[in-house]
Order: structure tokens, then sequence, then C-alpha cells
């Protein structure tokens, strides 16, 4: 039973959790970045992607909480780790260390910190839409809530596109470093294929962080414009 406790309260198994709650929220960032990507198609597309999410019910609310939850084990076992790391580092080596780690690696713990505040304020914005009421009044020409619209008329403003570009050029840089760590962490690491898992970390990283940067960017360019009939607001 000790063993058993003190495997639980081991950096091993935190290791395991941040790498696979890791996982679990990539896999997510890519469904979510390809449901977005579909403004790109119009209107129409757009507010039927999202009518089938919210017509997943009560299932739409247990993904969002284990999303939730593995957010929260997330974070939670990064802060863990980093605490326990400085605790157990001497002076010298912990020198040492930080002249050996890459921007990425020493960063990684304030880069996290500053997406969470930046999903607090998405989920405000877009979401629960507390920062701008208005966007629930918007419907397209059959009655659902136009999506699409929504998104255009956030990003129309430059300042909060901004916003969202920086905070996904963010998420690109913690994304590299964190998902060459998930491979480390869960054992796939090995000398003949880490050039391969470099490289699969960095596309990964790329894909994602360009593909919901181009959306505000596209927007503020015009290849996504508002529909006709619809007002700036």
């Amino acid at each position: 039973m000790s063993a058993l406790v003190r495997f639980l309260q081991s950096s091993i198994l935190s290791k395991v959790v941040m790498a696979v709650t890791g996982l679990v929220l990539v896999l997510f960032l890519l469904g979510h970045m390809a449901g977005n990507l579909q403004m790109y198609l119009g209107q129409e597309k757009m507010n039927t992607y999202a009518e089938t999410l919210q017509g997943l019910g009560n299932l739409l609310w247990v993904i969002r909480a284990a999303l939730f939850v593995f957010l929260v084990l997330h974070v939670i076992t990064s802060v863990k780790l980093k605490w326990e790391n400085n605790a157990a580092r001497p002076e010298p080596y912990a020198m040492k260390k930080y002249i050996r780690a890459t921007l990425t690696s020493r960063t990684m713990i304030w880069t996290g910190i500053m997406i969470v505040l930046f999903l607090t304020y998405h989920l405000l914005h877009f979401t629960i839409r507390a920062t701008n009421p208005a966007y629930g009044g918007l419907f397209d020409a059959l009655g659902r809530p136009d999506v699409y619209s929504m998104v255009v008329l956030g990003y129309n403003n430059l300042l909060i596109a901004l916003v969202y570009i920086a905070a996904m050029l963010l998420l690109g840089f913690h994304l590299f470093h964190a998902i060459e760590s998930m491979f480390q962490t869960l054992g796939l690491n090995h000398e003949k294929y880490n050039p391969f898992l470099h490289g699969l970390s960095l596309t990964v990283s790329i894909i994602i962080m360009v593909g919901f940067i181009s959306i505000p960017i596209g927007v503020l360019v015009g290849w996504i414009a508002l529909p006709a009939g619809v007002i700036a607001l």
C-alpha cells in the first residue's frame, strides 16, 4: 500500500498524467481547428457545423467537462513538477541546466499561464459572450445562431484580432516543446527516431498555430466577410 501511495505521489506519475492530458488537449486543438476552418466555406457550412455540435446536447457538456478536467490536471501537474524541480536542484546544477535549456523549455510554465488566461478570455468572448452580449442576437436565415457572423464581427476589431494572433503564436511556441516532451515521457524517444519526432512536433505545432491564426487574418484582409444583410456592431 505504501508503495502505491509513493507511486501516486511520485514525479513519474505526474509526468505521465501531464503527457496523457497534453495529448488529449492536442487532439482537441486539431479537431477544434478543423471545425473553425469551416469559416472559409461560408456562413451555411459554419452554422451547420455549430448546430451539429449543439445538437449533441448533454454529450457536449460531458465532453466540455472532461476537457476541463484534463486541462486542470495538466496545469496542476505542470506546476507541481516545476516546483519539485526547482526545490530539488542545487543552485550550481540549476544554473548549468538553465544554460543548456532552450528558450521554449525555460518559458513553458509562463507560456502555459498566458494560454490559460487567454482561454478564459476566449470563453467569455465567443462561448459565454459575456464581453459581447450582442452576439447572442445574431441569427441566420434559418433561425440558427449565426456563429459565422459572430466570428467575423469579433475579428473585425483589430485589437481583438491581434490578441488572438498573439495568443496562437504563444500556443505554437508552447506546443513545440510540449509535444516533444510528451514523446519522451511516454517512452517513444530513441536516437534513431528523435529527428522524426522533432519534425513531427514542429509540424503539428505549426499546423495548429497557422490554422487558428489564418481565421482572424482572413477576416482582416477580407477573405472571410460578413454575409449580406449583417451590419457590423
